[in-house]
């Protein structure tokens, strides 16, 4: 999750995440280099104070900054274009989890097993622990194994919401008559945090997302546990 006077993306829980940050700090050492360029060039105008009487064009230069920013669009179109097929791609998953949005709270149920369903409330202001974020935390986990494909489908039954979890770089509408699709694998365990990040209401700032990423051996645990 996020801290105090974070400056940057959250550190990557996800192999696409860690892609989405890589492609992220790709792009700003370019816009760095572009920067500082321009500002070199435009200092070195403002100071110069000669001019020239016989220079009324540049065709070598003009033609320069006419192909250089298609050049470096071409380094950024090219790995942007692979992140996007690889965020659409959906693998064989070992596990289907559905999340359905509601006013204002998450449902989910786990495909692959019966009667494995429950509401996900945020924890009120009142009860909350030491141990528990303000605003972030839930009475129902979603809890699911880590090194593992996950299909998530995602549906609303009112209003459009937004299943978002920023450490996984997932972002799915929920569209009430419509299953959206999306696909993860968590690198590592852990706590993660979302919310929903489509204004839905008066308590849209109160439908958080926790998920707690386990060993797989944890997680068939938990399904038995849950199943009795």
């Amino acid at each position: 999750m996020t801290t105090w006077l974070n400056m940057s993306l959250q550190d990557g829980a996800s192999p696409i995440m860690e892609q989405l940050v890589f492609f992220h700090d790709h792009v700003l050492m370019i816009m760095l280099m572009i920067t500082t360029t321009v500002s070199y060039m435009m200092i070195t105008l403002f100071r110069n104070k000669l001019t020239s009487r016989f220079m009324l064009e540049g065709q070598m230069i003009e033609t320069t900054w006419t192909i250089a920013p298609a050049i470096i669009l071409v380094f950024i179109a090219m790995p942007s274009l692979r992140l996007l097929y690889l965020m659409d791609e959906v693998q064989n998953p070992t596990l289907t989890l559905k999340a359905v949005g509601h006013q204002w709270y998450w449902s989910y149920e786990y495909s692959d097993f019966t009667k494995l369903e429950f509401d996900s409330y945020m924890i009120p202001q009142e009860e909350q622990q030491e141990s528990t974020f303000r605003l972030l935390d839930t009475d129902n986990r979603i809890v699911l194994p880590m090194n593992s494909p996950i299909r998530m489908i995602v549906t609303a039954a009112d209003v459009l919401h937004s299943w978002t979890i920023p450490s996984l770089g997932v972002k799915t509408d929920a569209t009430p008559g419509r299953l959206n699709q999306t696909s993860f694998s968590i690198s590592r365990p852990g706590i993660l945090y979302g919310q929903c990040s489509e204004i839905c209401g008066a308590n849209h700032s109160f439908m958080p997302i926790t998920i707690e990423s386990v060993p797989a051996k944890y997680f068939i645990n938990w399904v038995s546990k849950m199943s009795e």
